[in-house]
């Protein structure tokens, strides 16, 4: 059987490590046990972070649809409500735009729920 070197493989794995981890505080970017370590534990926080920001971005919406609709004398739950009746489908993301850059537009679709 032969010999397996792993210098050449080894070096690379490191090296992949080390460029992830640049711009890490002390140890975490110079040395390769810090650096492996802390990799790990960021790549799990973007991993968790990717989901979370799908949550906040939602939360946001609902936070400007709920304001806007409430400056034209409605709450935000029946104010989706009147829509889903109505069978309106803009989503959250369009409706928080609206409320943001085109109040009298927001305020045609207050008026299509209110009915």
């Amino acid at each position: 059987m032969a010999r397996i070197k792993r210098a050449v493989n080894a070096h690379k794995s490191r090296r992949k490590v080390m460029k992830l981890a640049k711009g890490y505080w002390g140890a975490k970017s110079k040395q390769y046990r810090a650096a492996k370590e802390q990799v790990a534990r960021s790549l799990r926080f973007a991993f968790v972070g990717r989901k979370l920001r799908k949550r906040e971005f939602r939360r946001l919406w609902i936070t400007r649809i709920n304001a806007a609709a409430r400056l034209n004398g409605m709450s935000y739950s029946t104010f989706i409500s009147g829509l889903k009746k109505h069978n309106v489908q803009v989503n959250r993301k369009m409706l928080a735009d609206l409320a943001v850059n085109d109040p009298a537009g927001f305020a045609g679709l207050v008026e299509i729920a209110r009915k």
